[in-house]
């Protein structure tokens, strides 16, 4: 959420940020009805100034009891007419995207991403290679038809050296970023609404989550939303900033968006399990777009580790999102696709998120500071294991393991 001032100061920039994020919101309603609220807030608290005033002297005047009540009715008038206002004016900031940094690409859609750089060689088969569908079933490593019986569509069972090369990958992400200072935490995947609202994705995505209605809670589709919301209404002390997470959860996502996108195999899935991080940081741009570049690091460096060949992609105002400032993701090549498909992405949102759920602290001043949040995710299976059974496929039908992850799994390939 923006801060409704900055939205008073700077109404055409807000403006321009929504057209550019394909957003519709009324903003010269917004600013109307925040108008309406503004002089109903003066108006009451005039009138309850003027009643308790007139309390004091009813104890001398008798007919100022009269006037007294006939303030109360006023003040429950004007208070039911605030009532209303203040609806309209949550509903249409919850409704306000953030307003992008200067350096993302200004584009409707994925088109106008900009490549910043690649790493590592992709590689060149001297034979016709598998995708990963095919060496699954050679090998035994998954299985989507009894997986789609148990679990319905896009269901599957990861098996055999399939389900520990998944716990490998997380755990050696997981302990890498432990390694770095980052604070260990097991997240959970049932949330609040409250969560989901403060971490943008709704009123946007709300399709794109599962609801738990008897129970009125959600399953988060990324830990983010969970870990971001951590410090919900509370004050921190800016001393302790940044706050530096890696959350291990199991992810949901009903994909609704997606109907006959990637319907084969394990790119596209309604459950998965992920490592994010997440920072909460002090109210400085500056320092808070170098964590940006740290939180990018990491993951870059789980895939150099791996030695799995990718792209770092600036996205544009239409592909971003509507909480970020800035958004980079991070796509590792895969040679069924013939082209690189995301498995990471890496977020700033400023103070967006934590307006909505109303993360403070205290700087050397004293002063009460809306904190920052950022977001990435450090690894995603099974996905990732798309890019290394197909990336690792040897002629001989075997599929070599990252030298990283040979111990964890106690051998060095999965034998044709």
């Amino acid at each position: 959420m923006l801060d409704i001032k900055f939205i008073r100061e700077n109404a055409d920039k807000v403006k321009e940020a929504a057209r550019n994020k394909n957003r519709k919101v009324d903003i010269d309603r917004l600013l109307e009805i925040d108008e309406v609220r503004r002089k109903l807030i003066g108006e009451s608290e005039n009138l309850r100034a003027e009643r308790n005033k007139l309390a004091k002297e009813a104890q001398k005047d008798p007919a100022a009891r009269g006037k007294g009540r006939a303030l109360k009715e006023k003040i429950a008038h004007i208070e039911a007419e605030l009532k209303k206002a203040e609806e309209v004016f949550t509903s249409l900031m919850y409704q306000v995207p953030n307003v992008p940094d200067e350096s993302v690409p200004v584009g409707p859609d994925d088109t106008f991403n900009v490549e910043v750089r690649k790493w590592g060689k992709i590689p060149e088969f001297s034979f016709t290679p598998k995708d990963h569908i095919e060496l699954g079933k050679i090998h035994d490593l998954f299985d989507v038809e009894r997986g789609a019986k148990i679990a319905g569509f896009r269901g599957y069972f990861l098996k055999n050296e399939a389900a520990l090369l998944e716990m490998a990958v997380l755990s050696y992400t997981y302990k890498k970023l432990v390694s770095k200072g980052y604070i260990p935490l097991i997240a959970p995947s049932l949330v609040k609404d409250f969560t989901l609202f403060g971490n943008g994705q709704f009123p946007w995505g709300r399709d794109e989550v599962y609801h738990l209605e008897k129970d009125d809670l959600y399953l988060a589709g990324t830990a983010e939303v969970p870990v971001t919301a951590y410090f919900a209404g509370e004050v921190l002390s800016g001393e302790e900033l940044p706050k530096k997470f890696v959350a291990f959860s199991p992810c949901f996502r009903r994909e609704a968006g997606s109907y006959g996108r990637d319907t084969k195999g394990l790119y596209r899935l309604h459950q998965f399990n992920k490592v994010e991080q997440v920072i909460i940081n002090k109210n400085d741009y500056r320092d808070s777009l170098k964590l940006h570049e740290e939180l990018l690091q990491n993951s870059e460096e789980v895939l150099r580790d791996l030695k799995l060949p990718y792209r770092v992609m600036l996205m544009s105002t239409g592909d971003m999102g509507e909480p970020q400032v800035k958004k980079y993701d991070i796509e590792t090549w895969m040679p069924s696709r013939k082209a690189y498909g995301e498995t990471m992405s890496n977020s700033f949102m400023g103070d967006f998120q934590t307006r909505r759920l109303n993360i403070r602290y205290r700087n050397k001043k004293g002063e009460m500071e809306f904190a920052h949040s950022l977001n990435n995710t450090a690894i995603a299976s099974p996905r990732i294991l798309i890019a290394i059974l197909e990336n690792f496929q040897q002629e001989d039908g075997s599929i070599l393991i990252p030298k990283v992850l040979q111990d964890y799994i106690g051998t060095k390939k999965i034998n044709g």
